[in-house]
């Protein structure tokens, strides 16, 4: 930590520890040689007969300007007090349980941090999303234009064992006839948040820091589940959403809301297309030549509406 400090700091001479070669054993080659798959492109066995929504329009639109209170019931509290923040009874077993911290520390100091940020106007959130045409070929998604020609395409891994799925797969194939629909969206809580915990590191505030950094990112989120509700309204089936909150966050809505980088779509340069199609520097977020997106409290997303679409690990 001292090392990491020093080098985001610029202190001179300061540099991270050389990473170690990690050793694979032997044994780890022949069951990546005995999970390969055979030869070709073999689909799932995903439905290709679910009905295809018509979406309110083509293209894409900018919203600015959207208020906390629209966002903030969405905001996932387990992911905030346990993941970000730390909270979490000692493991003696004494002292107050998980439950008696989150009502004395966790939620006051979300309600004071909640009231901060509107108070000195620290939100900025926007959303840039769209829904465009599109057809699936073998491992491939192929975003189309409005006279059926190929726009751009994606290509996505393929498990390699269990039902072999494929994010192409929850798109109706291009030798049906028929073409799909797929929502892209790039959503931020804007700069400001972000250069406020920049200046609660530089001053040393750690705690602070790590508190409204874990916030900002949690809002991100948030905003991000939001708006793929607003989504499903829109696809005209928000009425298969479950009533029950938690259930919202054990995700058991219809589709999914699948992020660059994980694991069923790792490939990180795929956000340069998402880019191309939606110019998110419209609300002010950037994509960096490591195709990071800018600010940090940003989120990109392919939006999929097919029943059976749920997360998996394509590796």
């Amino acid at each position: 930590m001292d090392a990491l400090i020093g080098v985001k700091r610029g202190v001179p001479g300061a540099a991270l520890p050389e990473l170690r070669q990690r050793r694979v054993r032997a044994s780890a080659t022949a069951v990546e040689v005995d999970e390969r798959p055979e030869e070709g492109h073999v689909r799932s066995d995903v439905a290709t007969d679910n009905p295809v929504p018509t979406p309110p329009f083509r293209g894409t639109r900018v919203i600015k300007g959207i208020q906390l209170k629209e966002y903030a019931s969405w905001l996932d509290e387990g992911a905030l007090f346990k993941g970000q923040w730390g909270l979490k009874q000692a493991r003696t077993g004494d002292g107050p349980t998980y439950e008696e911290l989150v009502e004395t520390e966790g939620r006051p100091r979300l309600r004071g941090l909640l009231d901060r940020l509107q108070t000195e106007n620290l939100l900025e959130a926007a959303v840039v999303y769209g829904y465009f045409p599109c057809v699936s070929k073998d491992d491939d998604l192929i975003i189309l234009d409005e006279q059926g020609n190929e726009r751009t395409r994606f290509t996505f891994p393929r498990q390699r064992r269990g039902r072999r799925l494929c994010l192409a797969d929850f798109f109706r194939p291009e030798e049906s006839g028929e073409t799909d629909v797929v929502g892209l969206q790039v959503v931020t809580v804007g700069s400001r948040i972000g250069e406020e915990t920049a200046k609660l590191f530089e001053s040393n505030s750690y705690r602070d820091y790590l508190e409204l950094h874990g916030l900002s990112v949690q809002l991100a989120e948030a905003l991000a589940e939001y708006w793929h509700a607003r989504v499903r309204s829109e696809l005209g089936f928000a009425g298969e959403d479950p009533a029950d909150v938690e259930d919202m966050f054990a995700l058991k809505y219809r589709g999914a809301r699948f992020s660059l980088g994980y694991g069923a779509c790792p490939d990180l340069e795929d956000r340069a297309k998402i880019a191309e199609l939606l110019r998110p520097e419209r609300i002010g977020v950037h994509l960096s030549e490591e195709f990071q997106l800018h600010p940090e409290q940003s989120t990109d997303a392919i939006v999929i509406h097919h029943p059976e679409a749920k997360y998996f690990n394509a590796r």
